[in-house]
């Protein structure tokens, strides 16, 4: 089985993170890392990999030259060979762009088994990029699965949902985005770190992938952002005496802010 997983190189949450001068994120300036989200479908195509007869795991990411520790960390951890989109015109891409990069991408790569994604990244959260993808493929697409098997040709998908769990089947090949309910990602060995170092990563440009660079990044938004403003730092709590009306002090504070 031929698996594609895409990956995104999102800015720590522990980091300072800011914005360019156009108000894009910075994704230069600042310790970045694999999404945590995407580690879990890594480790689904992993698992799905191992338990099939000469299984090959590819994993896709588009980003600046600090996004090949993206791939890298999915190397370390199993797969077995990365491709790197990278290119100046893409910096500032919506999930409309950054869909159509990725699905040129894996077309260029030819037709795998399966494509497999996180069900959102950590720095956008949007969860959209899979069901758009799909549709650039042609693909039918199970989204938020929380379980997945895979057998005569077909995928079978669990979602949970707040009331009720249901069950989705799709004939191969599939995209599927996964929850970080489906498994536990495995940590990199250092059998895998240095096995890693010898793993191929190719390096694509848009040119590589016929991609008119109008069609991407700011140019090619549907969204822009016009202004951002750093979040005000935490102000100190109101502090009560307690003089005998400590709890009628306390009720009016809730109420004024309408917790009861």
């Amino acid at each position: 089985m031929n698996i594609v997983v895409c990956v995104k190189y999102v800015p720590d949450a522990q980091a300072e993170r800011g914005f360019e001068d156009d108000f894009t994120t910075d994704r230069v300036g600042v310790d970045g890392l694999l999404s945590e989200l995407d580690e879990y479908a890594v480790e689904e195509a992993l698992k799905l990999a191992e338990g099939s007869d000469g299984g090959e795991v590819t994993v896709l990411t588009i980003g600046p030259e600090a996004a090949a520790d993206a791939i890298k960390k999915a190397l370390q951890m199993g797969a077995d060979k990365g491709i790197h989109v990278s290119d100046e015109a893409i910096a500032g891409s919506d999930a409309f762009g950054t869909s159509l990069v990725l699905a040129e991408a894996i077309k260029k790569v030819g037709t795998p088994d399966l494509v497999l994604a996180g069900m959102s990244s950590t720095d956008g959260s949007m969860g959209v990029l899979p069901a758009m993808l799909a549709e650039r493929l042609g693909l039918p697409q199970v989204t938020m699965a929380a379980e997945i098997t895979v057998a005569d040709g077909k995928i079978t998908a669990r979602r949970d949902g707040d009331a009720a769990s249901e069950t989705i089947a799709a004939s191969l090949p599939a995209l599927v985005s996964v929850t970080d309910q489906i498994n536990e990602p495995r940590y990199p060995s250092f059998k895998g770190i240095m096995a890693a170092k010898k793993k191929p990563v190719e390096t694509w440009s848009l040119a590589d992938l016929g991609v008119d660079p109008g069609s991407v990044g700011l140019a090619g938004a549907y969204t822009a952002v016009v202004g951002v403003t750093k979040r005000p730092p935490r102000e100190q709590g109101e502090i009560v005496t307690d003089e005998g009306d400590g709890g009628t002090k306390l009720a009016a504070f809730l109420s004024a802010r309408k917790f009861i």
